[in-house]
């Protein structure tokens, strides 16, 4: 049994548990709940800033730590923090978490990678920002987890929200990790990406144009 829907992702819907739970559950049994949440688990035991997860007994449900604040995406939209600020503090959560010792002994260079990490997917609580949905997370280069969230603000930015681009120019203005072998293999996967529409996909050369122009 479910409490009352709190709200909905492109695949999941989040529902109350209680005062200090949440039940989030793919709708379309994509995901994989117990490896997400061995992810938040792996990287909160060092310090990053997810919820805490709990074991739901399903492959389609994770029960997390209920979150109070906005996103960060409903703070720029409503004025609350300005663009700049909200792309710098993505950068530093990007920097935050490749910093994250890395869950493979035999490849160095390998880090955990969100690869999917935007203003919604940050939640802005009274003890600080903390990342969720980690639906698409795995190991591999940090070059491509910039890239990622460059391809992803981008596209919003070249579509229905110009002022993506001041987000954008934020998370770019020391651009990190970005790699060219990231930033090719971030816009394949958007482009193959089943959740996106005809007009995302369309959109993709011109982010990537905007990347480069700011880059």
């Amino acid at each position: 049994m479910t409490g009352r829907l709190l709200g909905s992702g492109r695949s999941a819907d989040v529902y109350e548990i209680d005062e200090a739970w949440v039940l989030r559950r793919d709708r379309d049994g994509w995901g994989d709940a117990a490896a997400e949440g061995a992810v938040m688990t792996y990287v909160r035991e060092h310090g990053y800033p997810v919820p805490r997860v709990r074991p739901a007994g399903s492959r389609t449900d994770l029960v997390m730590e209920r979150l109070s604040g906005p996103t960060m995406l409903a703070a720029l939209l409503a004025g609350e923090m300005g663009p700049a600020e909200g792309g710098a503090l993505l950068a530093s959560l990007l920097r935050r978490l490749h910093a994250v010792p890395g869950r493979d002994p035999a490849d160095p260079g390998s880090r955990v990678l969100h690869l999917d990490l935007h203003p919604d997917n940050v939640m802005l609580t009274p003890d600080g920002p903390r990342v969720i949905d980690w639906t698409n997370a795995e190991d591999g280069p940090p070059g491509l987890d910039w890239a990622m969230s460059a391809v992803i603000l981008a596209q919003v930015a070249v579509g229905e929200l110009p002022v993506a681009r001041e987000l954008l120019a934020g998370l770019l203005a020391d651009p990190g990790e970005l790699t060219e072998e990231g930033l090719a293999e971030a816009l394949r996967r958007r482009a193959a990406n089943p959740t996106m529409s005809r007009r995302e996909v369309e959109l993709l050369g011109a982010a990537e144009k905007l990347i480069r122009t700011l880059t």
